[in-house]
């Protein structure tokens, strides 16, 4: 059963920066993403400090206040903070903002600490916001020269080169908007007009040659093309007039420049539009719970070992993950047994088929969550106990009903023998009759359950003594016609309790050879599908290498092949 999510109705600190640098995560925050079992699209911002990221990310969560702004040169975001709203455009989807300390703080004087801060950042997002003011120079560029050590700092499985990390890591990186805020010029190369994208990839272009001076200008740009071959800009012009600006919080839409609104107007719908939902490689969506394991992960990786390994911590998140689809694949298949069962059922068959009902949409759910798992630990096992509990369950609430209603027949009888009415000659056929009167009548009541039979042997087994006794003192019947009605009443119940016995054996065997037939034929369909996403992965990853190496072959100066010139 899906349960409702608990969204936040004010930005949270996810990721603590403390004095000393070192990053440590809100338990309390990571518990409200824990909650999310929803896939989620999310959306980081980084960048220089001052430069308007929050009130960027305020629009896209289409609130005049929620990341705090400030109105100083000091900076106001520190850490990484998070705010989860539903999806203005997607149902059943969560949009994760991610709002991140700003990048070359003065009062910080740790560039080890930006790095990791960008890093987290990267590697949480489904869409990485980079966002500077004026134009994209040389400066901006530097600034994000944090993206070169990347392969420094990240590596997809443990051992890798830094040359294999590059090839490899692309596959776990969101696509990327770089923002240009509080821009001033026209969009004119070369006396020739051109459009936001256009402008980044200019800035963007390789320089043809090998010099040191080629190499340095290239470093930045075809790190930015390697890791990020999904690319879009945008320009966006000073929100309000300079004495206004500060107040932004405060400013009705009237207020903001027309320019500004159309540009940020663009810049949400591109995201809330195009934006996809978080993903690791063969998986197809993330949910907040994946996001809440893996931001644990790498924060611990960081604060150990300095290096993050990607697949150490998918791998990880997919144990925390799978441990918790086997939870709650179980936790439903007792709430559908709850609601289908009316305890006790007429016959183990009846129980039967609810149990292959609830199973096959346990297992369902299950194989929507199940990440990872190519060695099929991770199992239903628990269905069987789950099952055998309610078994249990099944059959004391029938031996409860069988002995109500056996105490209530048997009151009828015992009024009888009070009231002389079963006399001592002839008392034992009499008794029998009455005995006789009492199992039709029995039998006649509904919803006695699946040990009706069991609970009536019981009974005649218990009240044995009192028929010997009336036995002895009738002397118009013969002892072996006694004994024999006795004992017909008797082997009659016997014989009806191991036929019952037998066949719910039977149908539990069934019950079970079925359940593993469905469940193997899941697996196998699932894997089918793993084998196919990574298989389409390959293909992508390759598509990348070819499209970065016919770019090379282009000459940006005369915007045509390098043999132009």
């Amino acid at each position: 059963m899906s349960t409702p999510v608990k969204f936040t109705i004010k930005p949270l600190c996810l990721v603590r920066n403390g004095p000393n640098g070192k990053l440590s995560l809100n338990p309390k925050v990571l518990k409200v993403l824990h909650g999310i079992g929803q896939p989620v699209v999310v959306v980081a911002i980084a960048g220089p400090y001052r430069t308007g990221k929050s009130f960027l990310m305020n629009r896209l969560a289409q609130r005049r206040r929620g990341f705090p702004l400030s109105h100083t040169v000091q900076a106001q975001t520190k850490g990484i903070w998070m705010w989860c709203l539903p999806h203005p455009r997607r149902a059943n989807t969560t949009l994760v903002l991610l709002d991140t300390e700003g990048l070359g703080d003065p009062n910080k004087g740790d560039n080890s600490n930006d790095a990791w801060i960008f890093t987290l950042a990267l590697l949480l997002s489904s869409t990485l916001v980079y966002n500077s003011s004026g134009t994209i120079d040389q400066q901006a560029l530097e600034t994000l020269g944090v993206v070169t050590a990347l392969t420094e700092r990240v590596r997809v499985r443990a051992g890798d080169s830094r040359d294999a990390a590059a090839a490899d890591v692309v596959r776990f990186f969101p696509g990327f908007i770089w923002a240009v805020r509080d821009f001033m010029l026209e969009l004119l190369v070369d006396g020739r007009r051109v459009n936001e994208d256009e402008y980044l990839e200019h800035v963007l272009r390789l320089w043809t040659g090998s010099s040191r001076v080629v190499q340095e200008h290239n470093k930045l740009r075809r790190c930015l093309h390697d890791f990020f071959p999904n690319r879009k800009c945008f320009v966006l012009p000073l929100p309000a007039e300079p004495k206004a600006m500060k107040h932004l919080e405060e400013l009705d839409e009237g207020q903001l420049r027309p320019r500004f609104l159309q540009q940020a107007d663009a810049f949400c719908r591109h995201i809330w539009d195009t934006a996809p939902v978080k993903a690791l490689p063969g998986r197809a969506a993330v949910t907040g719970s994946m996001l809440a394991s893996l931001v644990e992960s790498y924060v611990e990786a960081i604060g150990s070992s300095g290096v993050l390994c990607l697949e150490s911590a998918v791998t990880a998140m997919a144990a925390a993950e799978n441990r918790a689809a086997v939870a709650a694949a179980v936790a439903e298949y007792r709430q559908l047994m709850e609601r289908e069962l009316k305890l006790p059922t007429a016959s183990q068959k009846e129980l039967g088929d609810a149990h292959q009902r609830c199973e096959r949409r346990a297992l369902a759910f299950f194989m929507a969550r199940i990440f990872a798992d190519k060695e099929q630990r991770y199992q239903l096992h628990e269905l069987e106990a789950a099952k055998e509990e309610f078994c249990r369950r099944n059959e004391a609430a029938s031996e409860e009903r069988c002995r109500a209603v056996l105490q209530e027949l048997w009151r009828d009888v015992e009024r009888r023998l009070d009231r002389g009415s079963t006399p001592c000659r002839g008392g034992s056929r009499r008794f029998q009759e009455h005995l006789g009167e009492l199992m039709e009548k029995y039998h006649r009541r509904p919803g006695l359950g699946v040990k009706a039979a069991a609970v009536l042997e019981k009974f005649l087994q218990e009240h044995e003594v009192l028929v010997r006794a009336l036995r002895a003192a009738d002397q118009q019947l013969s002892e072996h016609e006694k004994e024999r009605a006795t004992s017909k009443l008797v082997a009659a119940a016997a014989a009806a309790a191991a036929a019952e016995a037998v066949r719910a054996m039977e149908a539990r065997q069934e019950e079970q050879r079925r359940s593993r037939e469905e469940h193997q034929q899941q697996l196998e369909e699932r894997l089918r599908h793993q084998l196919k996403v990574m298989l389409e992965e390959q293909e992508r990853v390759i598509e990348h290498k070819l499209r970065v190496g016919a770019r090379a072959r282009w000459c940006w100066r005369c915007l045509g092949p390098w043999w132009w010139c």
